[in-house]
């Protein structure tokens, strides 16, 4: 997903952000990895290149603004790292981004589908809860681990 700069900029400047180099890189960094969950560190030392005086603490700063700015969403595997990757550029909540976590490899599969519009719909008409968004994460194993384990039994 590419990003289109005077967009972000325009975005930063209309909640009374300022636009710096910094900003712009850290979001083109993860732009520029879809698909990829990155930790502030992996997204630190891609910036890096192109900016190498910048600062760590400059990077998690910057991926909290977009947070806050919905361009970013920051995903949890159990695995003891906080992630990120692009999110939408609209602002509101999306859906149908789910991820399947293999437990013998820990490769991550990224799939899109909303399984869960009916129940969002009866808990919505039964209990009177509008859901706006939901995170799914199945746990198993992937084509080739669920093929090992296959072969050894």
């Amino acid at each position: 997903m590419g990003v289109d700069r005077e967009q972000f900029k325009q975005l930063l400047k209309d909640n009374g952000l300022k636009v710096t180099n910094q900003r712009v890189l850290v979001l083109e960094a993860l732009a520029s990895c879809p698909g990829k969950h990155l930790t502030a560190e992996e997204i630190y030392e891609l910036v890096k290149v192109d900016c190498p005086e910048i600062g760590l603490a400059t990077v998690y700063r910057t991926i909290q603004m977009l947070l806050e700015l919905h361009l970013v969403d920051k995903i949890n595997f159990d695995d003891g790292y906080v992630r990120y990757e692009i999110g939408s550029e609209s602002g509101t909540a999306k859906h149908h981004h789910h991820h399947l976590i293999c437990l013998t490899c820990g490769r991550v599969i990224s799939f899109e589908d909303d399984l869960l519009e009916e129940l969002e719909k009866k808990i919505a008409d039964k209990e009177g809860f509008w859901v706006v968004d939901h995170e799914v994460k199945l746990y198993g194993y992937c084509k080739e681990c669920g093929g090992k384990l296959i072969e050894e039994k």
